[in-house]
């Protein structure tokens, strides 16, 4: 390849992105411009790809962080042969357009994981990593591919990056790559007015290996580091000195050129100052296509290669390759619900948490798939897999991954696993610490992740530890996030429901929440049925024609069901398990009031949390749950003080019945 070749595709990678954001009039120009050679040099001489067969499981995975840098990834899909067609590009930020204003996973061929909040990207690329090692370790298939990315000066000032690159560093996770663009800018100005910490040093403190290059434009340079970092077995940062905005005359090394268009004038400049055509826009030159067009071809010849190699270990490996089909498929037993109810005893008091733990254990044993671990919360969560063994540095034949108190990391390394596809991936932590997982939940959902996040400790009912540790407004907060469902388990029946649902569901995350403190059994009136729980509703004790509905979740169920009897004896009462409400609320209409009837009976829900979110079920009903925050005391202690108690519950439930009764009289 010729310099002039070289400079030119690199150049197309930058137009490509530059008539993109002017055409949408939206967009970040700037980090494609100065990211250009980094990403030429990764497609054109190391990532190993397939546009025909984009998740091939032996590619290289590529990772664009910086998310807001959108265009770099859409170009080299375009130009690498992806369904990525000259009027996508031109599509650029429209809607439904296969090129969205950030990556998005399934909108766009060869996106691996959704980025744009910042250091998600990176975050999500540790669980890939370890992900692909883990099924090396556990398959013994002929895995040898790496995790390419690049991050920004953003990625690296969240902390959600902090967290996940120190775990990469302590399991010398060697199959990751990443490409600093360090270009000293960020949105509102110079990043020294910010973010003065040597990072290279902070990296390698995290235990990787580090190079600096100098020039972010010096091709063999960025190819020389890219190769030591390749023979290296620590993960690896390469810091690239780049300049955001390349070649525009007024707007590079500026903020001006992060998160705004170049403008007609600015752009025609910057094509004359890099000696590039000013018409037409969108320009992919002949020589350009050829020389990616050969590029294919050749990266095909190792996809072939490759595909032998992995017949003749299925050939040889039976049992191993019936492992990985298992895990490629995520297999799941017809009657699983069935084997997990088998896993739990309904007859003595338990806590929810209990219930899962051996949930999770008969899980284990026939989902393969799942691995998973805590925030240092083991022995409080309970969901240690027994006999799975402990995943540590070069040691990734376990099933537990230790995350340490790493929250926010966790739960981005977790949608690295679901993204990765092989495994079903769970993390677990208290429920009031949901707060630090948010943005990794919320992303889940939107990429329709199989991740599993299992909280416990999920009320005031956790007792001493006090407001700082018991949750209040967070079940309304998980519930409010499109495509999530929320467990919230009543009994061990339940529980396995829950877990049974969370492995069976493909299209999205599930979460669960586990209460601390043990719960009396349940009396149900008809026979313990664990397929009548996945619903998400049923009647746990009915009447044919109910005066008042009372819907409660979890530990409030027990409750509930020791307040009936107290109730006012001229009603007749309804009691509705509700563990999951976004499967209720995905029933019919005619299903729903069939359960709870609006309109015919009085309808009440309890649960001892922030209850805005149960108006949408109840209307103009009553919601029994706390409106403050908690207190430190023992759980018996808490249940008196907030009115959570079966005489005061049931109390509540029979004056505002009698006062309704008495209003309508009176109309």
């Amino acid at each position: 390849m010729t310099p002039e070749l070289q400079q030119k595709c690199i150049n197309t990678i930058r137009f490509l992105a530059i008539d993109a954001v002017e055409k949408a009039n939206s967009g970040h120009p700037g980090m494609p411009m100065g990211c250009a050679p980094a990403a030429f040099v990764l497609w054109s001489r190391h990532l190993r790809f397939n546009p025909r067969e984009p998740r091939w499981p032996n590619r290289d995975r590529f990772i664009l962080s910086a998310g807001h840098g959108s265009m770099l990834i859409y170009a080299m899909l375009h130009l690498a042969g992806y369904d990525v067609t000259m009027d996508d590009l031109k599509a650029f930020r429209q809607y439904k357009s296969k090129t969205p204003g950030h990556p998005e996973f399934h909108d766009t061929p060869g996106v691996e994981a959704t980025t744009g909040p910042l250091g998600q990207g990176i975050s999500n690329a540790v669980g890939f990593a370890l992900s692909q090692k883990m099924l090396k370790a556990q398959t013994g298939a002929p895995i040898d591919n790496f995790i390419y990315g690049i991050c920004s000066d953003g990625d690296l000032m969240e902390g959600v990056a902090s967290e996940a690159c120190s775990l990469a560093g302590h399991l010398k996770l060697g199959n990751l790559i990443f490409i600093y663009d360090d270009n000293l800018v960020s949105l509102a100005g110079h990043t020294d007015v910010t973010f003065t910490e040597d990072r290279n040093e902070r990296f390698e403190a995290y235990g990787w290996h580090v190079q600096s290059v100098a020039d972010g434009n010096d091709v063999e340079a960025i190819d020389k580091a890219v190769i030591e970092a390749k023979r290296d077995p620590r993960p690896s940062l390469i810091s690239l000195r780049t300049v955001l905005g390349y070649g525009s005359p007024h707007k590079a090394n500026t903020h001006d050129a992060h998160g705004s268009p170049l403008g007609k004038d600015e752009t025609i400049a910057t094509k004359k100052n890099l000696g590039w055509p000013l018409e037409p826009a969108f320009l992919v030159p002949d020589d350009v296509r050829q020389f990616w067009a050969g590029r294919i071809e050749e990266v095909k010849k190792g996809y072939d290669e490759w595909q032998k190699k992995f017949a003749q270990w299925q050939r040889d490996n039976p049992k191993k390759a019936e492992l990985w089909n298992t895990l490629v498929e995520k297999r799941t037993p017809g009657d699983l619900a069935e084997q997990l109810a088998s896993a739990v005893k309904l007859d003595a008091p338990e806590a929810t948490r209990k219930h899962g733990q051996a949930v999770l254990q008969k899980a284990a044993q026939l989902v393969p798939a799942i691995v998973g671990g805590s925030a240092d919360l083991d022995p409080s969560t309970f969901t240690y897999i027994k006999d799975g063994a402990d995943v540590g540095p070069e040691n990734y034949g376990g099933r537990n991954i230790h995350f340490g108190v790493r929250e926010h990391g966790m739960g981005s390394i977790v949608n690295g696993f679901a993204y990765d596809g092989f495994f079903v991936p769970y993390s677990a932590t208290f429920l009031l610490f949901s707060d630090y997982m948010r943005p990794p939940m919320r992303l889940a959902a939107i990429s329709r992740l199989q991740s599993i996040f299992v909280f416990t400790h999920d009320s005031i009912f956790l007792g001493e530890d006090g407001p700082t540790h018991q949750p209040i407004e967070q079940l309304a907060c998980i519930r409010a996030v499109p495509n999530m469902e929320l467990w919230r388990p009543a009994d061990g029946l339940e529980t396995a429901a829950s877990w049974a649902a969370a492995l069976e569901r493909k299209d999205g995350p599930s979460a669960f929440a586990f209460t601390r403190q043990k719960l009396q059994p349940l009396q149900r009136s008809g026979k313990a049925d664990v397929r009548e729980c996945l619903k998400g509703a049923y009647a746990l004790n009915d009447v044919a024609d109910p005066d008042v509905v009372v819907i409660a979740t979890g530990s409030e169920v027990a409750l509930a069901q020791a307040a009936l009897p107290l109730i006012d004896k001229k009603y007749e009462v309804r009691l509705v398990s509700m563990p999951c409400v976004e499967r209720f609320l995905k029933w019919s209409g005619d299903e729903q009031r069939k359960l709870v009837p609006h309109g015919k009976a009085r309808l009440v829900a309890v649960e001892a949390a922030g209850g805005l979110d149960w108006y949408r079920i109840v209307g103009d009903g009553l919601v029994i749950g706390i409106d403050r925050f908690g207190a430190s005391a023992p759980e018996k202690a808490l249940a008196d003080a907030y009115d959570l108690t079966p005489p005061k519950v049931a109390g509540r439930i029979s004056k505002w019945l009698n006062e309704g009764a008495r209003a309508n009289t009176k109309e």
